[in-house]
């Protein structure tokens, strides 16, 4: 497999990923249970453009222009970005011939992200330590990457069925 044909294959992986992920967060909402406003997301990221990294509370931050928007990027280039970390972990191989193990465990362990950086610098405390219901946000957001890392193997496997080669 050729490097463009890799790269293209994991940002379709990522990409993917992201998705049922999404998906995942809109049943979570339906049901009634909180989910991460991407718009806060570029915010933070907007406000670090000028040098602030972390915050009190993110929602009362000053808007960014173009928050939302942005938000959704950096959402969808961080799956691609964990689809490629999977692939640096397990080889190209992987990609051929998908198991849904180190996808699960690339997956769950990339809940260290919003747990240890994201959450601390928006506001919400280490391992959401600051949240009313800290317990039930870890797990939340364990599942959710759970179900990112499981969206990485259905990506890839849908994708053999699309590109041989």
């Amino acid at each position: 497999m050729g490097i463009f044909d890799e790269a293209i294959k994991i940002i379709l992986v990522g990409t993917g990923a992201t998705l049922v992920m999404d998906i995942w967060s809109s049943i979570l909402k339906r049901l009634g249970h909180p989910t991460l406003d991407y718009a806060l997301v570029g915010r933070w990221v907007g406000h670090m453009l000028h040098g602030r990294f972390a915050h009190e509370a993110i929602g009362r931050a000053s808007p960014i222009a173009g928050e939302r928007w942005m938000g959704w990027m950096i959402h969808y280039a961080t799956g691609v970005l964990f689809a490629a970390l999977l692939v640096a972990f397990t080889g190209s191989g992987w990609l051929a011939n998908p198991t849904l193990l180190p996808a699960l465990s690339v997956g769950v362990a990339t809940v260290a992200f919003p747990l240890f950086i994201m959450q601390p610098a928006m506001g919400a405390g280490f391992a959401a330590s600051r949240t009313p219901t800290p317990m039930k946000n870890r797990l939340r957001s364990l599942a959710t990457h759970a179900v990112f890392g499981c969206g990485m193997y259905l990506a890839a496997v849908c994708l053999l069925g699309f590109w041989r080669g």
